[in-house]
């Protein structure tokens, strides 16, 4: 029985052994890769987000017709005018946070706390181009805790200026239209590079619920929104790199 008590043992700390070794391996292997996947992305334009794929699969099993429309150009093919319209729609302290504003965090958690409106959010440009481009769109605490993973990766690895066109070529600004050459061409006929402000602003308006929000054919709410836009991009100036 003693005997018999030790092989249990051993079989049992060999598995832990085991265990261990494949938990040790599996964090190695993910560390390498992000970081590796975000190197290369400093320099390669991705091509495809977890998000755009949901969306093509949600059409194709609703019977649609599978939509997608996306144009990849460098940041210095699109308006100023748009950087200057999310900065001041989404994240007015983009260039100077370390990718986790904690400011806009507190505000946001007392406003939610006071308000029984639509909850407010504290997500920054990059935080939200982190999870666009490595990770999938259902909200959880696990996706948060990458997020916040990836957010510090392209913080360290990449400029804000590489955040920003990241951001502005793979968001989603429609249904089954990302990035701002493809919004651009769709709503307004012409190139992200024309954009002016108040088109810029009206594509920034629309990012919170870019499949419900057209800025071809903008509500009062948004015509109202874009004035605040416009008032707040002014003040900001020009985004320096």
């Amino acid at each position: 029985m003693h005997l018999l008590r030790k092989v249990k043992e051993l079989h049992f700390q060999t598995i832990l052994f085991g265990i261990r070794i494949g938990l040790k391996a599996l964090i190695m292997s993910f560390l390498f890769l992000s970081v590796y996947y975000t190197l290369c992305f400093a320099f390669i334009a991705p091509q495809r987000t977890p998000l755009m794929l949901k969306r093509m699969l949600e059409q194709y099993r609703n019977g649609e017709e599978v939509f997608y429309y996306h144009e990849w150009v460098p940041i210095g093919d699109i308006s100023p005018h748009l950087a200057q319209a999310v900065v001041a729609s989404e994240d007015n302290r983009f260039t100077k946070h370390y990718g986790i504003d904690f400011g806009a965090i507190k505000k946001a958690r007392a406003y939610n706390q006071q308000s029984n409106r639509r909850k407010r959010g504290a997500s920054t440009i990059s935080q939200q181009t982190a999870k666009n481009v490595f990770l999938w769109p259902k909200r959880s605490y696990l996706r948060k805790g990458f997020e916040v993973y990836f957010t510090l990766l392209i913080e360290t690895f990449w400029s804000k200026k590489r955040i920003m066109e990241v951001y502005l070529n793979m968001i989603e600004m429609g249904p089954g239209i990302y990035g701002a050459e493809a919004a651009s061409q769709y709503y307004f006929r012409k190139p992200a590079s024309k954009l002016n402000n108040a088109e810029a602003a009206m594509l920034a308006i629309s990012l919170p619920n870019p499949r419900k929000r057209n800025p071809a054919k903008p509500t009062a709410y948004m015509y109202r929104r874009q004035q605040d836009i416009l008032s707040l991009m002014r003040k900001i100036g020009n985004i320096e790199w």
